[in-house]
């Protein structure tokens, strides 16, 4: 049977999905859906082909859609998906990922979320938020936000999370406990002798290496890092690379020393890719060098962004990388980033890219 290669797009108007062949010459478009609520991340479950999307806002409140047609028809849920009362309520989802312990949720403000029955209903696990550290927990330009939710692919206790702005945190029994796991990312924000605090970090991205659950990387407002020790100590990796700061990471399907970045001109410099010339930069040693990517990509006047789950890779042969950007262009390489395309233009601002290959 021919396989079939879907990008699933999260957007501040919907969801999207950009079809193709395995060849991944030609592809269709279609969307908006949800109803066009924001979709901040929409990802697949190639076992049972069912699509999640998570999203929402302070209007429309959180909820977690899901299509188990490939996007012809869609339900959503919000049971679940709030604070006790009194507390400063969930906005929107921000997060998804499924884990052997279950299915998870990253919402804002920053808080964790499992659903036992595939997203119908959730349960707030509230370890996280009763960290020592949760009083001092402040938002990044985009808010309180749990972003980045990591299960461990074989022990169910396990899940590391990121939070702009409090760091990374990890726990060891499936979110009764956390520790916060910083040591050695900066924080250039806060004051020379403070750079290294336990946590506050404005951490933008945390991605696992295929076949390695110790080995993280983590794009971080201050920096590129990278972990062999499941985030006890973070190591440096942004010697050549154009800039310390950017927002999307994303690692081969099967090499874990191989990792995709799209670092931005700075924080307080536009925060557009560097002298507006497009460029994905790939590792293959797991930071020790860098490579920038450009056949294909605009080399003038592009100021735009990618944001920090806009950037993902399939896990054919070979890899396929994927980059959506904050004014609506899909960029596709069928050749794990030697070359690119344009395969869609003029969409809503995209939040979230992944991908799912069905048979």
């Amino acid at each position: 049977m021919a396989r079939k290669v879907l990008v699933l797009l999260g957007t501040k108007k919907g969801a999207f999905i950009a079809e193709s062949d395995a060849a991944r010459r030609e592809w269709s478009l279609r969307g908006p859906f949800c109803e066009a609520w924001p979709m901040n991340h929409v990802i697949g479950d190639a076992a049972s082909g069912t699509i999640y999307a998570g999203g929402g806002n302070a209007w429309f409140g959180p909820a977690v859609w899901q299509s188990t047609d490939l996007g012809a028809s869609w339900t959503h849920s919000s049971e679940g998906l709030a604070y006790p009362v009194g507390a400063e309520p969930v906005t929107s989802v921000w997060s998804l990922a499924r884990g052997a312990g279950g299915f998870y949720a990253g919402v804002e403000p920053a808080g964790l979320f499992r659903s036992a029955d595939g997203g119908g209903s959730w349960r707030h696990v509230a370890g996280l938020q009763e960290h020592p550290s949760r009083p001092d927990w402040h938002p990044g330009a985009g808010g309180l936000i749990l972003h980045s939710l990591i299960p461990h692919p074989r022990d169910d206790k396990q899940i590391w999370v990121g939070i702009s702005a409090a760091g990374v945190f990890h726990t060891a029994d499936g979110g009764t406990s956390w520790t916060a796991r910083n040591r050695g990312t900066r924080a250039d924000f806060l004051p020379e002798e403070q750079r290294y605090p336990e946590y506050g970090q404005c951490v933008h991205c945390l991605v696992m290496a295929p076949g390695m659950p110790d080995r993280l990387y983590q794009q971080n407002h201050c920096g590129m890092y990278r972990s062999d020790d499941g985030g006890v100590r973070w190591e440096s990796i942004e010697a050549g690379l154009p800039s310390s700061f950017g927002f999307p990471a994303a690692v081969h399907p099967r090499d874990p020393a191989t990792v995709y970045l799209v670092p931005l001109n700075g924080a307080e410099a536009g925060r557009y890719v560097p002298e507006g010339r497009a460029a994905v930069w790939r590792t293959r040693d797991a930071g020790a060098s860098w490579q920038a990517l450009r056949d294909g990509l605009p080399q003038e006047n592009a100021f735009f962004g990618v944001l920090r789950q806009a950037l993902a890779t399939d896990d054919l042969a070979p890899a396929g990388v994927y980059f959506g950007t904050g004014t609506g262009e899909l960029y596709a390489s069928a050749d794990e980033g030697e070359s690119w395309n344009c395969i869609a233009r003029h969409l809503p601002t995209i939040a979230s890219v992944e991908t799912l290959v069905m048979d």
